[in-house]
């Protein structure tokens, strides 16, 4: 049985889009025989899961300390997973000095740098430009990461493109990976509330993530145009971690309500007649627009919030960037049954074509196996790989060994 050692940002939590992520990784692996261990620096939260009731060793790890050396050392994995490139900035340098045959793989989540160059932009009014991408720190710190990695798992189309194309990372070191999700079959569908039994508009996200805020504010603006031509409609508001800010947006009267933290937040999804998202920046792929999808709820969102998630198949709902049609479109969807219906479809295709689970784990673990069986020869061929390697473990590990020593007085 081969080891898997995934070191984690965070605790695994079911109420972010990451958490799924790494949820669905989690199973490809086990499903695959491989034993896990689980660790990260991190604290837990009220909504951390336990790994271990899914037969997963947990295992706490501290930043800057020679006992990750002797506890990776002990436990000489055969991959290492990083999740989010601030861990191999973190962890890389040790896995490889300490297993330096182990497999290292990096899972994005989403491009760090997209979503924040993109923020900037947006705060000073700039139009984006990939010109800004290749200024950026942060990109030049995760585009390393990436390079020093063996391969990494890509989640969006539209950021695997921008890699290879202004990044000219090679493509042998990236592996296109969306969600991974079972097929809607008509039993599913059967099981769906048609369209008069539906109600309401919905927003899901979770509230630490800046674009969910940024996007929850303009539905704020959005509403009282929605509302007057919808009088009876309502926009439910869900997600973790809702801040002041959130809350005091909360107005029964006006139809706008702030709900906070759902269970069960694909039944609330199964329950509204249309999801509403305006997402003005961010990056990889939304897992609230897959969730509406797999639910049979049409959506409404903007193209950087359908980016990379579509290919060329037609959107579930609309995609608009302009506030005002946004709005309009968004009432066309929830009133025309014919509309709705027609969307519905469209994003039934869409999760079929593009994230059927057991077409992407097969090929997925496929590349694992050819990799694990040439790696030699694959990292010869990524030069600026272990140049970087190279350079990186002399830096990092120095500065990391005089954090060490200071932290000992």
């Amino acid at each position: 049985m081969q080891q898997l050692l995934i070191i984690g940002y965070v605790w695994v939590e079911k109420t972010t889009g990451a958490g799924n992520r790494m949820l669905q990784l989690i199973n490809v692996f086990k499903a695959n025989n491989y034993s896990i261990t689980f660790a990260t620096p991190a604290q837990k939260t009220d909504n951390s899961l336990d790994l271990t009731e899914l037969g997963i060793e947990e295992q706490s790890i501290e930043l800057n300390a020679t006992s990750f050396d002797d506890f990776v050392t002990a436990l000489q994995p055969d991959i290492v997973l990083f999740d989010r490139f601030m861990m191999e900035e973190q962890f890389g340098w040790r896995v490889a000095e300490n297993c330096p045959n182990a497999l290292r793989i990096l899972d994005t989540e989403d491009l760090h740098f997209l979503r924040k160059v993109r923020h900037q932009q947006l705060k000073k009014r700039e139009e984006f430009s990939t010109k800004a991408l290749l200024r950026s720190d942060d990109a030049k710190r995760e585009v390393a990461a990436i390079l020093r990695c063996d391969l990494s798992l890509i989640i969006s189309a539209y950021e695997f493109q921008l890699l290879k194309e202004v990044f000219k990372v090679d493509e042998a070191l990236l592996h296109h990976l969306p969600f991974l999700l079972d097929k809607i079959d008509d039993e599913t569908i059967h099981n769906w509330k048609p369209f008069e039994e539906r109600q309401h508009f919905v927003f899901v996200g979770n509230f630490f993530h800046a674009p969910n805020v940024d996007a929850t504010l303009q539905l704020k603006k959005l509403w009282k145009h929605i509302r007057k031509l919808l009088p009876k409609a309502e926009l439910h508001i869900y997600g973790a971690y809702v801040t002041q800010q959130i809350q005091q947006l909360h107005n029964p009267k006006e139809g706008f309500l702030v709900k906070g933290f759902a269970k069960d937040i694909l039944q609330v999804v199964k329950e509204a007649r249309v999801v509403l998202a305006p997402i003005r920046f961010g990056a990889g792929i939304k897992g609230k627009l897959t969730e509406a999808m797999e639910c049979g709820t049409p959506s409404a969102t903007t193209s950087i919030g359908a980016e990379g998630m579509h290919d060329n198949l037609p959107w579930n709902g609309f995609i608009e960037d302009d506030f005002e049609q946004f709005a309009n479109k968004a009432v066309e969807l929830y009133s025309y049954e014919i509309l709705w219906k027609k969307s519905q479809q469209k994003g039934i295709t869409i999760i079929n074509s593009i994230y059927d689970k057991e077409k992407l784990t097969t090929s997925f673990i496929d590349k694992v196996i050819e990799l694990q069986n040439n790696l030699e020869a694959h990292r010869t061929d990524n030069f600026i790989g272990s140049l970087l390697q190279h350079q990186t473990l002399q830096a990092t590990k120095y500065m990391s060994k005089w954090i060490e020593e200071k932290n000992k007085k």
